[in-house]
C-alpha cells in the first residue's frame, strides 16, 4: 500500500491513497478532520466493515450499523491515544443479540487490522446495542 500527502496551505493537506481515493486533513480542524480524528474514524470504519460482513453472513436483517468511537489522549506531547472505545448501534428486524456479540468480538479479536495495530499501545474496548426497526 502507498499514499501521498500534499500540503495545500496552513495546516491543510490532501492525501491520496494508492487506489486513487482522496481525503483532506486539517491540523486545526477548521476545514477537515485532523489526522488523529482520522485514526479514530479508521478504527470505526475498519471494525464496522467486519461487523456488517459477519452479520450479513449470519443472515441477520440489519438495516443500519453505526459505530460511535471515543478516544482519550495523553496530556503530554506526543498526545497519543491511551484509550479508544467503539460502541456499535445495530438497527434491524429480529437481530439476534448472540450474532451481534459474536460479530463485535470477532472484529475486535481477529479481523480489524486498524484496532489490532492500535492495541499494541492503546486500551481498546467495545460495546454494542441493538435497536429494533
Amino acid at each position: 500500500m502507498k499514499a501521498t500527502v500534499n500540503w495545500r496551505d496552513g495546516l491543510v493537506f490532501d492525501a491520496t491513497s494508492g487506489s486513487g481515493h482522496s481525503v483532506t486533513m486539517d491540523g486545526n480542524k477548521a476545514d477537515a478532520a485532523s489526522p488523529m480524528e482520522l485514526v479514530l474514524m479508521a478504527a470505526g470504519g475498519c471494525s464496522s466493515v467486519d461487523v456488517v460482513s459477519i452479520l450479513e453472513k449470519a443472515r441477520q436483517q440489519v438495516s443500519g450499523v453505526r459505530c460511535e468511537v471515543n478516544g482519550e489522549r495523553a496530556d503530554a506531547v506526543p498526545a497519543v491515544f491511551t484509550k479508544v472505545h467503539l460502541h456499535f448501534v445495530v438497527t434491524g428486524h429480529n437481530v439476534a443479540d448472540k450474532h451481534v456479540e459474536r460479530a463485535v468480538a470477532l472484529s475486535a479479536d481477529k479481523y480489524c487490522s486498524v484496532a489490532k495495530m492500535l492495541e499494541a499501545s492503546v486500551t481498546i474496548t467495545h460495546s454494542y446495542s441493538i435497536e429494533e426497526q
